[in-house]
């Protein structure tokens, strides 16, 4: 069975996309997965390959979509997390708006939120509704607290995710 992430922007720009794998759900929400040589494409830019395996959690509940990355890959970053409008999962395609900002937690353990100065230029430029904007900030400010003292799901429950999916080969 496979799968596709579908990001926008706001006001419909086609955004990043790229195929996955399902592998799983629990009660952090739907699991998926990408290998190593993924075609990933934003917007209509030319198509890039993806340098490693990675797995994707689609929440239950919250404004994100978390990606994260075995300590064998070739970046510092452990967990990449989109703040997005609510993502939903139907036909096989994971949906969400991408809101510019993202939280990533590094793999030396430090917590940094990226993109700030987009997200201020996107709300005047895309006329972010204020309920957008004030959700945008709580997920942000919630997942800064929650990958900062290692809170469920970013902890072992992706870990042993990543390492079912990366010892599958």
């Amino acid at each position: 069975m496979s799968a596709s992430m579908r990001f926008t922007k706001w006001g419909g720009k086609l955004h990043w996309h790229y195929p996955l794998e399902p592998i799983g759900s629990d009660e952090h929400g739907l699991w998926f997965g990408a290998r190593s040589g993924t075609i990933m494409t934003r917007g209509y830019e030319e198509p890039v390959r993806q340098p490693h395996d990675f797995i994707t959690l689609v929440p239950s509940a919250g404004d994100w979509i978390a990606s994260f990355n075995p300590s064998t890959a070739d970046t510092e970053v452990a967990v990449y997390v989109d703040v997005t409008t609510l993502p939903s999962y139907e036909g096989g395609v994971v949906r969400a708006v991408d809101l510019d900002l993202d939280v990533v937690r590094l793999f030396d353990g430090s917590v940094r939120v990226l993109d700030e100065d987009e997200f201020a230029e996107h709300q005047i430029l895309y006329g972010y509704p204020p309920p957008v904007i004030a959700q945008a900030r709580a997920t942000t400010d919630d997942l800064v607290s929650r990958l900062t003292a290692a809170i469920e799901p970013f902890e072992t429950a992706a870990a042993a995710r990543l390492a079912a999916y990366v010892d599958q080969l």
